[in-house]
């Protein structure tokens, strides 16, 4: 998949969370296609109806707009005016985003028919088997990727996040060192840190001052807060919380580098720098429901239920998931 595809997925998944924010009245197609930014494209096409290119240029103008059911009809027209491999990763992107992964497989099986030594065809048909609940056949795919070409790094990477998703921590954990030697770059690197962190496997800090080591920019605070994370998991709390300031050194907005040190403060009983730290957490991301909640936790802890229930509030408003927000709540207006 080319970069300027990675792109526009991720661009696309994007909106698609911001137009669930809100609800907006249904507008007739053919208004929207009349309309700006539209008009232009739609115009040209009435002129020029056997022009590929104008429909592919549309359809990405539509999906950007979060338009996505009507770019479908004009990646189809698109790809049966001109077909071409780029027009197909869109295509597909588009199946995903309209919640038709089936048709996105049929297609990707055509796509690996016409285009058989295109990788990235099967690479994205492995991606939609695992995420319809076919890791069988998302790993054969995978498994047949790499038998006829070893050196696929994004094929290592792939399967071991796969097997890392099903538990198999000691597969995954080969599958991205081989990912990772291949192409030694640092997104692979840090889900591999991730993965040797989660599993309280002794190459963690080694591996994390590795990619420390490589991070000349200084713009990578991930690989400390893996540590941090590997310290407070195996009871190094000094160190862990070293770590966690030195990810807040290079990124002042990480969040989570703040929750996970006042959650250590908060185990040790030091509420006091617990309830600073988390507040702190608050100016940074005013929208993390997990800070009010632990903002809570020390105003229960120290007894104030009002300020406790507050918090509670906030943070169950924010995240629906919390329920433990719900039922300290519920227990504390007892």
């Amino acid at each position: 998949m080319t970069m300027r595809t990675r792109f526009f997925f991720a661009i696309c998944l994007l909106l698609v969370q911001l137009a669930a924010c809100g609800d907006k009245p249904e507008r007739n197609p053919g208004d929207i296609l009349s309309a700006p930014p539209f008009k232009g494209l739609t115009d040209s096409i009435a002129r020029f109806p056997e022009d590929a290119a104008l429909y592919k240029k549309r359809a990405v103008l539509l999906s950007l707009n979060n338009q996505h059911d009507l770019a479908s009809a004009d990646y189809e027209q698109a790809w049966k005016l001109a077909p071409d491999e780029n027009t197909a990763q869109e295509y597909i992107t588009n199946f995903m985003l309209t919640g038709r992964p089936h048709d996105a497989l049929a297609f990707l099986k055509e796509c690996i028919q016409k285009y058989p030594d295109n990788p990235d065809f099967k690479r994205r048909l492995s991606e939609v088997l695992a995420q319809t609940g076919d890791n069988a056949g998302a790993m054969q795919q995978f498994d047949d990727m790499l038998s006829k070409d070893s050196s696929n790094f994004e094929a290592w990477y792939e399967k071991g996040v796969l097997l890392a998703r099903a538990g198999d921590t000691a597969s995954a954990i080969t599958a991205l060192q081989n990912a990772y030697h291949l192409k030694p770059i640092f997104f692979f690197g840090n889900t591999l840190a991730n993965i040797y962190a989660a599993s309280l496997d002794a190459r963690t800090i080694p591996f994390c001052d590795t990619l420390i080591a490589r991070d000349s920019a200084k713009s990578q605070p991930e690989p400390h807060f893996v540590k941090g994370m590997y310290y407070s998991d195996t009871h190094k709390y000094k160190e862990a919380i070293h770590e966690f300031d030195e990810s807040i050194k290079l990124d002042w907005k990480f969040t989570d580098a703040y929750l996970e040190k006042g959650i250590i403060y908060y185990e040790q009983k030091d509420f006091n720098k617990a309830l600073e730290t988390f507040k702190f957490a608050t100016t940074v991301s005013a929208t993390s429901a997990d800070a009010w909640f632990w903002i809570g936790r020390c105003y229960e802890a120290a007894g104030d239920k009002d300020e406790a229930i507050e918090n509670y509030k906030k943070a169950y408003a924010l995240d629906k998931s919390l329920k433990e927000a719900r039922e300290r709540i519920k227990n504390l207006s007892k």
